[in-house]
């Protein structure tokens, strides 16, 4: 099988630009979402039913001890992977080679495949304001949480993005055309 132009878009546990990245993802054509364990649980911390994304992607779940569903990348199924938001432990996990999870196993993936990704990393600054279930609240990464963010961004086949404008310009999708409300 020949390379699509398939984009494999991975949700972790985080909350952090959430509702934007769905949004972002909607606006691609061929969007196969990938979900953690946690990311299932925030989404619907978030008022974000699995449900409603299964009316505009195909779904995989983090179900499978083998993650079974990383062969579409062998397979040559997906242009790009995308992980966005990506919570410091799954960024971590990126870095020390750890894929224990369907995100980090998709992530190894891709890589080992030469198809590129982007990750949205979540701690990126030392002082930062995110969306959590109640409203906005102030958080403080950890140095190694930075600093793992630091060492992913020199990844072979990889592209940290840190803000939410810069995932926009990433995927070559103009800021107008999001649509937050439709939660």
């Amino acid at each position: 099988m020949t390379n699509t132009d398939r984009v494999a878009w991975a949700i972790t546990g985080s909350g952090h630009y959430l509702k934007e990245c769905i949004q972002l993802a909607e606006q691609l054509p061929a969007v196969d979402l990938f979900l953690s364990k946690a990311a299932t649980e925030v989404l619907q911390a978030y008022g974000i039913p699995v449900k409603h994304l299964k009316q505009h992607f195909r779904i995989f779940h983090d179900n499978t001890a083998s993650a079974t569903p990383v062969g579409l990348f062998y397979e040559g199924v997906y242009k790009q992977l995308i992980v966005a938001p990506a919570t410091s432990n799954s960024v971590a996990k990126m870095v020390y080679g750890i894929s224990d999870s369907l995100v980090t196993n998709v992530y190894a993936q891709a890589g080992k495949c030469r198809i590129p990704s982007i990750v949205f990393a979540c701690d990126v600054s030392p002082t930062m304001e995110t969306e959590a279930p109640g409203g906005t609240v102030t958080v403080y990464p950890r140095r190694i949480d930075l600093e793992n963010t630091k060492r992913l961004m020199d990844f072979e086949y990889t592209r940290v993005v840190t803000d939410l404008p810069s995932l926009e310009a990433a995927l070559d999708i103009p800021a107008p055309c999001l649509n937050i409300s439709s939660f």
